[in-house]
């Protein structure tokens, strides 16, 4: 039984790390591609800070590749298993399904411990971190943020495009101003502009010169027919604060960048602060709540996947890596779709979104179970 059981985990454990390795790179890159690639090639980011930004995201992304990989690493070593007839000579041998799985369940435990730590610590200290790097590599470089030949969206209420730049003069400058809904309701062109920064309100000023300007009709702002010329004007200043985007350095952690001790002190001054039947009170208190219970949830996945996997890896019987791989997104997919549907019920405290996020444990354990007993019975 011990040299069984040690196969059985080894075989898992080599299975599962290759899986989370896999799906951890995955997410890495997504991540990289939203946030990191387009500073590092406009120049933006140093090689160093951009590595730097990678390990950071690290432990953020092994919270949700760590269930992943061990739901992949079950279904491949127990489908190829089965599919070699090895799960029937155990269960002929007089061992028992719950047995058999049992280095599952142990692998799993040690993967929902590490879960908790990693939830509740490595990853919203990591994370915090992160947004504070790629915060202070933009305030130090702030004049680099305009790019030229690109449409910038990050500052709220412009659209910015800059036709030519060396350093800090700017050439065939473009900018929408939008109102309600997104809409244009003036639209800038100047002809040379020069960009400045002001430390004291972290913004960035734009001095226009000769500057064309058209506003759009407050009715509607996409009748072009109703767009009226403004007179030329030859200097004007926009101010576009960094702290739009960044935060400012006083701003406070947001909740998922908490660390549990951090996020139980938030909640127990919460609680001692407001009047609890006050309804901003207890929207804001099941938000707190709901930090806290999602992270328990997002660990005890690792168990509710791998139970899961366990009779469905038995019965699929295969033992080719492509057909479990697909098995795998498949379930992990509608896993997290309803972690995804209970997170829309945050704006809705009645509905008490902090007890329904164990809605998909309970259920893909419930299943689990259910499958289990089947076989077992078989």
């Amino acid at each position: 039984m011990n040299l069984l059981h040690r196969y059985l985990f080894k075989s898992l454990l080599v299975a599962s790390l290759l899986a989370v390795g896999i799906f951890a790179f995955l997410l890495i890159v997504g991540n990289v591609l939203k946030d990191v690639l387009g500073l590092l090639t406009d120049g933006q980011l140093s090689y160093p800070l951009f590595f730097r930004l990678l390990s950071l995201l690290i432990p953020y992304v092994i919270a949700y590749a760590l269930p992943l990989g061990i739901l992949t690493g079950v279904l491949l070593v127990l489908g190829r298993l089965s599919a070699q007839r090895e799960i029937t000579a155990m269960r002929s041998a007089g061992l028992s399904l719950l047995q058999i799985a049992s280095p599952v369940f142990f692998l799993a435990a040690l993967g929902l411990a590490f879960s908790v730590t990693i939830n509740f610590h490595y990853a919203p200290n990591a994370r915090a971190q992160y947004r504070e790097d790629l915060s202070q590599s933009i305030r130090e470089n702030p004049l680099n943020y305009l790019v030229e030949r690109r449409f910038v969206r990050d500052f709220p209420g412009y659209v910015i495009y800059v036709g030519n730049k060396r350093e800090n003069e700017l050439r065939d400058l473009w900018i929408w101003e939008l109102g309600e809904g997104r809409m244009v309701s003036r639209f800038l062109h100047a002809e040379e502009a020069v960009l400045d920064y002001e430390e004291a309100t972290e913004s960035i000023l734009l001095v226009l010169r000769e500057v064309y300007a058209e506003i759009r009709s407050d009715s509607d702002p996409e009748d072009l027919r109703e767009r009226r010329p403004s007179p030329s004007i030859q200097q004007t200043t926009i101010r576009l604060p960094l702290r739009d985007i960044l935060g400012g350095r006083a701003r406070s952690k947001r909740l998922g960048d908490m660390t549990f001790n951090e996020i139980v002190n938030v909640r127990r001054e919460h609680l001692t602060e407001a009047d609890a039947e006050e309804e901003d009170h207890f929207t804001q208190l099941v938000r707190i709540q709901l930090s806290i219970q999602e992270r328990f949830a997002m660990a005890f996945s690792v168990l509710s996947l791998a139970l899961i996997a366990v009779p469905l890896g038995i019965r699929i019987q295969r033992k080719e890596t492509s057909s479990n791989l697909v098995i795998a997104l498949c379930l992990a997919l509608v896993f997290y779709f309803l972690v995804i549907a209970v997170g829309w019920f945050e704006t809705r405290p009645g509905m008490r979104p902090d007890i329904l996020v164990w809605f998909p444990n309970i259920l893909f354990q419930a299943v689990g179970i259910w499958m289990f007993i089947r076989i077992e019975r078989l």
